[in-house]
């Protein structure tokens, strides 16, 4: 683990991830080493004080806030006589109980595969397939074997088998994730045929990004303050302060030393952060290790390759500051200027006007034009778009159309060809 303080904050998201799976923390330990023991990670002595705490507290479990290799997992059992696991299996474990839809739940279930494939193991006639020789004879000549009849295998290990069919698994949820991205880019291309921008929320897992998207879209997202309350993607619809519409995407959260395994895994849920026209990076005010936090997602961002789309801070939870803590943070914010982060609180509401502002101004910009339209009533798709997307000022029905006054995202225009739905008198003005 790190060391330092910055080891003991480890420490300590280990034990609020442990009891968001469920799990009575009795003890823990912290060790600053100067290498880690290649065998046991902590040193065998070291191991012989956790097991005695272990024994004294009754814990069936063990949780090691590293990565432990299969040999360091298999050794550490065997001294401590309890089972062990490490941090990304505990993440694992997590994800599997929070999952709900099927995307999610494959997912998971591929993260936890490619984890257990290298960990399998068996300990003697236990796990092997293999009774005899497999020619016939042998020392004793034709009857030799006599005793072995009715017991050969077919010459695999009953490990060799595990591992088989683990592969196989892997192979048909990869090949179901396959269709399930495709499902999603065809609904995200459904959403594109009306062409409205994309704003990811992101942040470290428990920042508060479910209970900022509940305030601003008016969804009912699950909001816990266990970490990683919500895996599976959400979007809603949500209308900015100039008329124009966006769609908000809820994320999984993030969280330092993700899995290699489960962020590969979960690339088709975040391929919604991907197609993002900008990005929310969601932070908690309140905690005093925000900025190193910040960190963690953008290696993340990075890994994404999001790293250069525009990007809005947004310092959430400031209902939780003293009054020190708020004065100082918005003298931090007044000296940054434009760039400034926005300060909320999505569980009060405070700031959420200047945060649908910031949004408006960062979004790629779509000016709005004044049509004057004559659209058959037959038409019904248009005219909902142009009500939806748009901002009617007047509208009457002559004969078997509808005549409009309206405003108009350019996109819109664009997308919907109201160019050939105009009629004299239209201003064609343009207004961003």
């Amino acid at each position: 683990m790190p060391v330092g303080e910055r080891g003991r904050d480890s420490l300590a998201e280990l034990v609020e991830l442990a009891r968001s799976a469920g799990a009575e923390v009795a003890q823990t330990v912290f060790q600053v080493r100067d290498k880690a023991d290649p065998a046991t990670l902590v040193g065998r002595g070291k191991l012989d004080e956790i097991r005695a705490e272990a024994t004294a507290h009754q814990t069936p479990l063990i949780i090691f806030d590293s990565n432990l290799s299969p040999v360091q997992q298999r050794n550490i059992e065997e001294i401590t006589e309890r089972r062990v696991i490490d941090r990304t299996q505990l993440i694992l474990d997590i994800f599997a109980r929070h999952a709900r839809s099927r995307e999610g739940q494959l997912q998971v279930e591929l993260a936890q595969l490619d984890y257990m494939l290298p960990r399998l193991t068996g300990k003697g006639v236990a796990m092997s397939r293999l009774g005899g020789k497999s020619g016939g004879g042998g020392s004793g000549g034709a009857g030799g074997g006599a005793g072995r009849i009715g017991v050969r295998g077919p010459g695999e290990k009953k490990l060799e088998t595990d591992r088989r069919r683990i592969r196989d698994r892997v192979r048909k949820i990869q090949t179901d994730i396959d269709l399930v991205r495709k499902q999603r880019a065809l609904r995200r291309e459904a959403r594109n045929a009306v062409p409205l921008g994309t704003v990811a929320l992101v942040g470290y897992t428990n920042a508060g990004k479910s209970t900022l998207f509940n305030a601003l879209s008016r969804a009912e997202v699950l909001v816990s303050s266990r970490m990683f309350a919500t895996l599976d993607p959400t979007v809603r619809a949500l209308r900015l302060p100039s008329n124009r519409r966006v769609l908000v995407s809820d994320t999984v959260g993030f969280i330092r030393d993700l899995p290699k395994g489960l962020l590969n895994a979960f690339r088709a849920t975040l391929e919604e952060v991907q197609e993002a026209a900008l990005i929310l990076h969601v932070s908690d005010a309140s905690n005093p290790n925000h900025d190193e936090l910040d960190e963690e997602v953008e290696k993340i961002l990075k890994e994404l390759a999001v790293s250069d789309r525009p990007v809005l801070r947004v310092l959430n939870k400031v209902d939780r500051l003293t009054p020190e803590q708020r004065g100082s943070l918005v003298a931090m914010c007044d000296g940054a200027g434009e760039a400034s982060p926005v300060l909320v609180s999505g569980l009060t509401g405070e700031g959420l006007d200047e945060l649908l502002r910031r949004i408006d101004g960062a979004m790629p910009v779509d000016p709005m034009v004044s049509l004057s339209l004559r659209v058959p009533l037959a038409e019904g798709r248009t005219l909902a778009l142009v009500h939806a997307l748009g901002r009617v000022h007047h509208s009457e029905v002559e004969d078997s159309h509808m005549l409009l006054q309206a405003e108009v995202p350019e996109s819109v225009v664009r997308k919907l060809r109201l160019e050939r739905r105009t009629v004299d008198g239209t201003s064609g003005a343009v207004r961003t």
